[in-house]
Parts: structure tokens; C-alpha cells; sequence
């Protein structure tokens, strides 16, 4: 199976992740997969092991959050292994699955992962899984309805987001470099950067490229 996606699916319930990969499967059965599964932080810990070792890709991760904790290496949950997955395999497309919906956790799971897939099993089903899982395959993003309204509500307690803030982001969007803005936006630039690192601060909590700030800003629906 030279050609099939590698697929690492992380679930304490072995029913799940069986559940998991017979969706996928019925819903792509033009794609070839191989599945490995883990059901603790510890297994999936050795699996990346193994594919790093034998320097395999691990194409796709579908992440379970409350796992069993791997104490050794102070992996205490799964968004510990989402992000060693992230570290070791940056092409990696991670799915992370959660039953939480605390506001600052996610949030944090958010801008710590950015994962492909962000979703609260309370949103998915039979039907839906498939459907998002396949439209993650083809490249794009997903975050389902219960994560969007908990990370956007808590956005909205954050920071304060006017026009100016909207045409910035909108601009960047559309290549327009920093410098330029004051010909588009009645702001001078030094406004202008004061508000883009306040922005950054408040969606990305780091530094980082204005790449990084636009898709960041796409998946919140804010642009």
C-alpha cells in the first residue's frame, strides 16, 4: 500500500476509532488508506515513534482530546500529541475530536494546533463525519458549530474589532503590504501597525507572519 494515506487514529474507544475508520472508508472508497490506531497518549506516542523512525508520513491524524495521559514524556492529553504530530509531519491534516466545550480551553486548542478539523462530536453523526472528513481531504478547513460559537464568543469578550480592523485585515488579505496601506486606508502607518499587532495578539497570542493572521482570521470567519 505504497500509495495509501496513512491515517493515525487516536480514541480510548476502540469503538469509536472502529467507527471512525468504516465511515471513511465507505465515504472514500476511491482512496487507499492504512489505519493505525491508539488508544492513550502513550500508543500514540510510540506510533509516531515508529513512523518517524522508518521516516513514514503520517498523512492524516484524527485526535480524541481526553486521553489517557502519558506521564514519561509529559504528554497529558491529546493535544499534546496533535501537536508533536504537527512538529514531526507539518503536512499532517489533524482532526481534532471533543466532547469539551470550555471556551478558554479551545480556544487555546485552536491557536496552539490550528488543526484542519476542529470538531465537537456533539455536532457530527453517521451522516456528517464522512462529509467533513472528505471536504478536509480536498483541503479545506472545518470547525463545526459548537467549537465556531465558543472561540468566537470568547473573541468578542477579547477585543475590540471595528472597520478599520475589518479593511486591514481584508487588504493583507489581498496582498497589499503593510506599508502601502495608508494609500487604501485614512489611517497612518504607524495606526496601522499599533492595530495589526494588537490583532496578532489577540488571534494568533504570538508572533507570527501576516500569513499565519489571514488564514487564522479565515477560519474564524472574520474575513
Amino acid at each position: 500500500m505504497s500509495n495509501a494515506l496513512n491515517v493515525l487514529v487516536v480514541d480510548d474507544h476502540p469503538m469509536t476509532s472502529d467507527a471512525y475508520i468504516n465511515l471513511i472508508t465507505m465515504a472514500c472508497s476511491d482512496v487507499k488508506f492504512n489505519f493505525e490506531k491508539a488508544i492513550d497518549c502513550e500508543t500514540a506516542f510510540r506510533q509516531i515513534e515508529l513512523y518517524t523512525k522508518f521516516e513514514n508520513q503520517i498523512d492524516i491524524a484524527i485526535i480524541d482530546i481526553g486521553l489517557p495521559p502519558f506521564r514519561n514524556e509529559k504528554i497529558t492529553s491529546g493535544t499534546g500529541i496533535a501537536k508533536l504530530i504537527k512538529e514531526k509531519f507539518v503536512s499532517c491534516k489533524v482532526i481534532i475530536l471533543t466532547m469539551h466545550h470550555e471556551a478558554l480551553l479551545l480556544n487555546d486548542i485552536f491557536k496552539t494546533i490550528n488543526p484542519e478539523g476542529f470538531l465537537s462530536k456533539n455536532d457530527i453523526d453517521f451522516v456528517t463525519f464522512p462529509k467533513i472528513f472528505s471536504s478536509i481531504l480536498n483541503n479545506n478547513r472545518y470547525i463545526s458549530k459548537t467549537i465556531y460559537e465558543a472561540l468566537i464568543s470568547l473573541f468578542k469578550q477579547n477585543i475590540n474589532w471595528d472597520e478599520y480592523d475589518s479593511q486591514i485585515m481584508l487588504f493583507l488579505k489581498k496582498g497589499i503590504k503593510t506599508k502601502e496601506l495608508p494609500n487604501y486606508i485614512a489611517l497612518s502607518l504607524s495606526t496601522i501597525e499599533k492595530r495589526k499587532a494588537n490583532i496578532k495578539h489577540q488571534l494568533l497570542n504570538k508572533k507570527g507572519t501576516d500569513n499565519e493572521l489571514i488564514e487564522v482570521a479565515k477560519n474564524l470567519n472574520l474575513i
